[in-house]
């Protein structure tokens, strides 16, 4: 019935449901439909209070909150009252807790209207508690303006908030443009998921004019790549193996990080192609080079752990990579390469031996935005580019 319900001529209608009185779904003129609670205050006084959004919460878990929220109007409390009082009061900080640990119960849904993936919500509490909290955490949303969300940009951006790193590349984190701009557009999205929980009035990042967005494109040449694989082979005795080759497939195959890190013994199969689960793209089967295919074969088991590349207490996969890279590009005088540069990297070298944006978006499992693209991805074309690109990197890499 709630999915196929429509507005009537453009006005909003509600369904009531028979099993507990009061509770039913709005459906608003565009479409939206959100699950509400009516009933009598104490004082007699009719109260709509809304639950939820129909699709980020159930119809059940709608109907076990209505029915905790009557138990409250039972008990003399007035749940929309409360509900009004911590709109009108809520600091950043709290709106922020909220959007984390719904978030973190699969309840907010990102741009693909799935549940925000792990990876990214990671993200989203480091530039919190990095950034958003020591700076705005304690101002209340609905006292905040433009230019308080410009004036933390600002901040940002010249390192008010910056702090010591962790171990292996030193220094401190400087904050910088881009930094201050990401976390803009995330505090924009945590206000609007607020604001369609009804926990806000309105989203005071509208229209904050952000720092345009400045990719980085740093990539090794040959003689870097070169100097990579000899200072590899120079730490060899006392850097961590695992760490030095997920540092190698990252070079052969322009894998993410995570991916690399991640990739699981049951995912690799011989033909030369990992099947991937989930990917910052969603499920993907990437393509490999032969090089990187015995990098893989040749990495021993850890009793029964699915992953490739385990931590030294199994139960989880490696995730210091990025350390081993960083102390490595220390020792080579380098202060900007990073795990995503290998991806630029490989990039770049398919780009010299002349493939098509087309085919080398497919190596490196860019979202395909058309039909010809989604079926590129397992072309022949692909498959030989990717084998001839893994091979040239291998070869430099080993100072030939």
């Amino acid at each position: 019935m709630i999915d196929d319900a429509k507005p009537a001529s453009g006005k909003p209608i509600f369904l009531w449901d028979k099993e507990l009185r009061g509770f039913g779904i709005k459906v608003e003129a565009g479409g939206t439909k959100s699950f509400v609670l009516q009933y009598r205050n104490s004082e007699q006084r009719k109260r709509r209070l809304v639950l939820g959004r129909y699709g980020v919460m159930t119809l059940e878990e709608a109907r076990s909150e209505a029915r905790i929220k009557l138990g409250e109007v039972a008990r003399g409390t007035d749940p929309a009252d409360e509900k009004r009082a911590i709109r009108d009061g809520a600091t950043v900080g709290q709106v922020c807790d909220w959007y984390l640990c719904e978030a973190e119960a699969g309840r907010i849904l990102g741009r693909k209207r799935t549940p925000i993936k792990a990876s990214t919500l990671a993200m989203d509490r480091s530039r919190i508690e990095s950034h958003v909290r020591p700076l705005l955490g304690r101002r209340k949303v609905a006292a905040l303006r433009l230019p308080d969300i410009e004036a933390m940009q600002n901040d940002i951006a010249v390192g008010k908030t910056a702090r010591p790193r962790g171990e292996g590349r030193g220094g401190t984190t400087q904050g910088g443009k881009g930094v201050a701009a990401r976390s803009i557009s995330m505090l924009h999205s945590i206000f609007a998921h607020a604001r369609r929980a009804g926990l806000i009035d309105s989203n005071p990042a509208v229209g904050v004019r952000k720092f345009p967005d400045q990719k980085k494109t740093r990539r090794l040449s040959r003689e870097e790549i070169r100097k990579l694989g000899h200072a590899m082979r120079d730490v060899a005795d006392f850097e961590h193996p695992v760490g030095l080759a997920i540092i190698r497939l990252l070079a052969l195959t322009g894998l993410r990080l995570n991916e690399a890190q991640s990739v699981e013994r049951n995912w690799l199969f011989d033909e030369g192609y990992i099947a991937f689960g989930d990917t910052k793209t969603g499920a993907q089967i990437r393509l490999i080079g032969s090089p990187a295919l015995e990098l893989l074969k040749a990495q021993p088991p850890l009793g029964d752990e699915p992953f490739i590349f385990p931590s030294d207490g199994g139960q989880s996969h490696f995730v210091a990579a990025s350390g081993v890279l960083g102390r490595i590009c220390q020792r080579l005088g380098w202060a900007d390469v990073t795990p995503h540069t290998l991806r630029h990297t490989f990039g770049s070298i398919a780009g010299e031996f002349g493939y098509s944006e087309l085919t080398i978006a497919a190596m490196l499992g860019h979202s395909a935005g058309s039909v010809t693209g989604r079926y590129v991805h397992l072309d022949q074309a692909v498959e030989s580019a990717v084998e001839r690109v893994s091979t040239e990197i291998a070869t430099l890499l080993d100072g030939e």
